[in-house]
Parts: C-alpha cells; structure tokens; sequence
C-alpha cells in the first residue's frame, strides 16, 4: 500500500543540476509519488541537492501508458540515459531502454504491473554506481545497468497518462554555499549535554534544500503555538540512530528531543533542562524510521503539547516540559540521517 503523505507546497522551483548525477553513499534518489488519469507533459531541469515538488489538476482520459526519462539536455531530441515505460496495452509490462543518436537500445522489458489504474503509487529511482534501482510502493522492481555516464543526465522528463502529484530529489551534493556544523549527541546514562560553538552558523528563512547533516536552523521570533516544522529525508542503510532537538539557544535546554534509534527499533523521548535529562517516553503504535527508507516529519507545537506525525500518520504527542516553550529558538539535526527538505 503506498504511504500516506504530507501535503506539499507546489510553489517550490526546479534548478538545474550542473555538473550531472552522480552516485555516491547517500543514494541519490528521485521519488515521483503521483496516480493515473491526467494526461501530462512535463520536463524538469533536476538537481539531487533540491526538492522541487509540482502538483497539476486532474483530467480523465484513457489509460494507456507515462514515461520518466532521465535525459542528456531538454530538447526533445536529446539523448535519453534511462527511460522508463509502463504500458497498459492489453498485455501489461513495463519497457526499459536507452537513446542515443536517436536511436533506441536494447529493449528490456518486465511484464510485471506494480501500478493500478486510479490507484496512487510512489515510484523510487535509486541512482547507484553500477545502475539505476527502481522501487515501487516501497518494493524493488527493476535494475537497469547504465549505457550513459550519469554525470551526462541534466534533466528529468515525465509523460504520459498520469496525475503527477510531485517530484522530489534526494541525496548527492550538499547545497551551495552550506558548511557542515557540529551538534553534541544524544548522551548515554550519565552522561552531559555539551553546547556547540556560540559562533555556530545556523539557517533560517525559507524551506532549505538538501541541508548538510548536522543542521541547525534558526527559529525565527521562537517557538510559537500552532507552529509547524517539516523534515523530509532518508535513514542510510547501515543508521543507528539520529536526533531532533528543539532548543534554548541561550540555555541549552532541549524542550523535546526526539531520537530515533534503527538498531534499538525505538523512537526515544525526552527534554533536557536545567542539566539533566528527564524521563525517557518509547511507546509507539508503529516506527516509520528504519534503514533505506524516506520519511516525512510534521512537527507541530499546540499549547500544552507537541504532536508529531510521520508519512501522515500520526505518531505521537509529547506534553510540555518546558512551560516557556516560546524560548525554543533553535533547531537542531544530527546523526545518521541525510536530509531532503527542512521547512521550519
């Protein structure tokens, strides 16, 4: 079944990716959540250091076939490195090929349907060295060894007969102009919460792309009731753990510090205030966060207690420690984790 997904915000721009694709141990990865029954032609110029997200109104034509097509520049003539195509044509497969030259490859095909007419699905494209991963509905499909070196593939191209609800791009290169921070970790029994550098840099602003990991983002005017943050990325194969803190930067006090723990299959929760950690809170109905999978984080402030949702479900609340939560100015990410989209 796919996941249940948190809206996005179909304002946010594409922009070119300059130097190529390229594979690297964060699995650069492009992930195309979207159904069928809008006709649609898009090219978008894609970077692996931003999370461009699209959503355009639906139609109702035949079903008949899409294509994604990883291209060497945007016109229509091209070079295609991977092309991607389901058809629903009576004997349903999905074709994989390559053009060069104008000239097709090799055809490879599967006649293996993983999609469902007016069914929602997400499709996972894995850009690893030796060839690219397709994942369906969080399952693998379908490997397609490379014909184009990826550094040549500049755009992504996305057609056909489907209602493209967004596009998001994850992994590969920091973004420009951003320098990894120092955060200290999450202790264990006994242990002290030691405070960064004060002339740590921090982000503030707008929704930021593909932050370097630790990340620490300024919250503009402190936390205020009814504020939400949003944190969108990908638990690496070889996680253990990693940590979300809300804090005081003056003090250090962490109002809520969530630390999602792969090799303890845990979420822990906690605070941390005037030096000391308090009671640890574990119970879930479910754990989103395992490695190799995406995620997306909704963390919203009420009055008396923080509630947290992931891929749109909810996770779980976290009441109050710290009565004066409006002095949390700061947001803090680090551990084994590589980040997509912070919006706070």
């Amino acid at each position: 079944m796919p996941r249940k997904r948190i809206p996005v915000d179909p304002d946010l721009p594409a922009t070119p990716l300059s130097s190529g694709i390229r594979a690297s141990h964060h699995l650069p990865s492009v992930i195309i959540p979207h159904s069928f029954s809008s006709s649609h032609r898009t090219s978008h110029q894609p970077s692996l250091s931003r999370w461009p997200m699209f959503q355009h109104p639906a139609t109702s034509p035949p079903t008949t076939r899409f294509s994604v097509n990883f291209k060497v520049g945007q016109n229509s003539a091209a070079d295609i490195a991977f092309h991607f195509n389901p058809r629903f044509d009576g004997l349903d497969k999905v074709v994989f090929n390559s053009q060069q030259g104008g000239e097709w490859g090799k055809e490879e095909k599967k006649r293996s349907m993983p999609f469902s007419k007016g069914s929602p699905f997400e499709l996972v494209f894995m850009v690893l060295a030796e060839h690219y991963k397709v994942v369906v509905n969080g399952n693998p499909f379908y490997e397609f060894g490379h014909r184009i070196p990826l550094q040549m593939v500049t755009h992504l191209q996305v057609e056909g007969d489907l209602e493209l609800q967004s596009i998001n791009f994850i992994g590969g290169r920091p973004a420009p102009n951003q320098t990894p921070m120092v955060i200290p970790a999450y202790p264990g029994p006994g242990g002290s919460c030691q405070l960064p550098p004060s002339n740590l840099p921090t982000m503030e602003g707008p929704p930021t792309f593909n932050p370097p990991v630790p990340f620490v983002g300024r919250l503009q005017g402190g936390l205020t009731a009814r504020k939400t943050v949003i944190i969108k990325g990908y638990v690496p194969p070889t996680g253990k753990s990693f940590d979300i803190n809300f804090k005081v930067g003056s003090t250090g006090d962490l109002a809520l510090h969530i630390n999602p723990r792969m090799n303890e299959n845990a979420v822990v929760r906690n605070s941390y205030l005037n030096g000391s950690w308090g009671s640890e809170e574990r119970k879930l109905s479910y754990n989103p966060f395992g490695c190799g999978l995406f995620f997306e984080l909704s963390i919203r402030c009420g009055m008396d207690r923080f509630k947290v949702y992931a891929n749109g479900q909810h996770l779980f609340d976290f009441s109050h420690r710290l009565s004066a939560f409006q002095r949390v100015d700061m947001l803090e990410i680090q551990g084994d984790v590589t980040l997509s989209y912070v919006q706070i």
